[in-house]
C-alpha cells in the first residue's frame, strides 16, 4: 500500500517513518533542502528514534517536492502542516490544511486523507461539506517533540476521529506498525475526536500553571518548593508526573492549543479555560520581575530550547521572558548552539555568544528553564526554577 504524508516536521515525518516499516510511504514537503536530506537517510529534526531509524531499518521511505507523485496511487494521504494560531482570527490558520485537501481530491478523489494537524473543534465536518468530499477523517497525535517517533511506536492511545471501514483500516495500519502490545484504540465522532485533543493538551497546560502558581507562591514567601510538591506527589491521586517548576508552558503545541480551544469555549461560560492561558503569562511576568530584583545589568540566556532533546524553541517561554526584561532596559546575551542562520534575523536585538565560557564570564546573571551540569561552575549566578533535573 502506498500511502502519502504531507508536511516533515515531528508529526508527518515521525508519522512516515512508522508506517514506512511495511508500506511504501512518500513525504511530501515544499522545501527542497529538506527533501534532499531526507533521500539521503538524514534527519532534519532532532530524534534520537528518527535518526536510528534512518541508520539502521529498511524503509520504504522516499520524500518528493511534486505533489502529483505523491498523491497519485496513494491509499490514505496524511495532511501534517502547521497550523499556527492567528491571534486576528482568533483560531487555528486551516488553510495549507484546505489547500492540500482541495489537490488531493482533484488529483486522487479516491484516496482517504487523514488530518494530524491540530485543528479547530468542528473543522472536520465543515471541511468535508465545504468541499463535498466525505474521505476525511482526524486522527490526533499526542507526540512530544525530541521523542516523536518513539510516541508513535509505543502510543498512550490511538484515536480516530470515524467509524468507517476506512478509518478501521488506518487504525490498524498504526497499530501493526507499533512495537506496543495491546494498545488502546478508541473510534470517535470527528468533532469528539477534534476536543479530545484540544481538552488534553489543555488539561496539560493547566497541570504545568498550578505547580508554576504553587512554585511562585513558595518563592513569594521563601519557602521550599520542592517539599511541599513532594508531599503532594505521594497523592496517588496527583502523582509525580509533569510537577516540575517552569518559566511557563512552551513549544509549539500547548500555547496555540490553549487558545484555540478558549475561543471554542467563546459561548460557553467558562473560567478554567480562560485561567489556563492567562495563568502562563502571569508566570512569565512573576519570573521577569523576580530576575529584575536582582539587579543585573547583563542577563545570560542559556538555551532558548523548551526542553532538552529538542532543536525547537517556537513559542518558548524564555522568549517572551527575554523580551520583558529587553523592555525593562537590560542587556540580553544568549547561549544556544542550535540557532540556525534563519533564526538570527528574529533575534537581532540580542547578543548571541557562541562560546560557553565567554557567555558565563560576561552574564551577571544566568537564567536557565532547565539545569544542566555545565553550569555547576557559575551555580552562584544561576537563576531557575528547576526543582527536578527533567522536563
Amino acid at each position: 500500500m502506498k500511502i502519502t504524508v504531507v508536511g516533515t516536521g515531528y508529526v508527518g515525518l515521525s508519522n512516515a517513518l512508522l508506517l514506512s516499516q511495511k508500506n511504501e510511504v512518500c513525504a511530501l514537503d515544499i522545501d527542497p533542502e529538506r527533501v534532499g536530506m531526507l533521500n539521503q537517510k538524514i534527519s532534519p529534526i532532532e530524534d534520537t528514534e528518527i535518526e536510528n531509524f534512518f541508520i539502521n531499518k529498511k524503509l520504504k521511505f522516499y520524500a518528493t517536492l511534486d505533489k502529483h507523485e505523491a498523491y497519485k496511487d496513494s491509499s490514505f494521504i496524511i495532511i501534517a502542516t502547521p497550523t499556527d494560531y492567528d491571534p486576528e482570527k482568533n483560531k487555528f490558520n486551516t488553510d495549507s490544511i484546505e489547500k492540500v485537501a482541495r489537490d488531493i481530491k482533484e488529483i486522487n478523489p479516491d484516496s482517504t486523507i487523514v488530518i494530524k494537524s491540530t485543528i479547530p473543534i468542528g473543522f472536520t465536518i465543515k471541511i468535508r461539506e465545504k468541499l463535498d468530499f466525505q474521505n476525511i477523517i482526524f486522527s490526533p497525535e499526542f507526540l512530544r517533540e525530541g521523542s516523536a517517533l518513539y510516541d508513535n511506536l509505543y502510543p498512550s492511545r490511538i484515536i480516530i476521529g470515524d467509524k468507517s471501514d476506512n478509518a478501521i483500516k488506518f487504525a490498524n495500519l498504526l497499530v501493526d506498525a507499533c512495537f506496543k502490545n495491546d494498545v488502546d484504540v478508541l473510534y470517535t465522532g470527528p468533532t469528539e475526536a477534534e476536543a479530545v485533543k484540544l481538552f488534553s493538551n489543555t488539561y496539560l497546560a493547566m497541570r504545568v500553571s498550578f505547580f508554576n502558581e504553587l512554585d511562585s507562591y513558595s518563592e513569594h514567601f521563601n519557602l521550599s518548593a520542592k517539599e511541599i510538591i513532594d508531599g503532594m506527589s505521594f497523592d496517588q491521586r496527583i502523582g509525580a508526573h509533569y510537577n516540575n517548576p517552569s518559566f511557563g508552558y512552551g513549544g509549539y503545541c500547548l500555547p496555540k492549543d490553549t487558545k484555540q480551544l478558549k475561543a471554542n469555549f467563546s459561548d460557553v461560560p467558562n473560567s478554567i479555560i480562560k485561567a489556563v492561558v492567562e495563568a502562563n503569562t502571569v508566570r512569565k511576568n512573576f519570573i521577569a520581575d523576580s530576575i529584575f530584583k536582582r539587579g543585573p545589568s547583563k542577563v545570560g540566556v542559556y538555551r532558548l530550547i523548551m526542553k532538552s532533546g529538542s532543536d525547537n524553541f517556537r513559542a518558548s517561554s524564555i522568549i517572551d521572558i527575554m523580551e520583558i526584561l529587553r523592555e525593562k532596559g537590560l542587556d540580553i546575551l544568549i547561549y544556544e548552539p542550535k540557532i540556525k542562520t534563519c533564526d538570527k534575523d528574529s533575534l537581532s536585538a540580542y547578543t548571541i555568544i557562541q562560546d560557553i565560557n565567554d557567555f558565563k564570564l560576561m552574564s551577571d546573571v544566568i537564567i536557565a528553564n532547565r539545569m544542566s551540569p555545565e553550569l555547576n561552575d557559575v551555580s552562584k549566578k544561576i537563576y531557575t526554577r528547576d526543582l527536578y533535573n527533567k522536563d
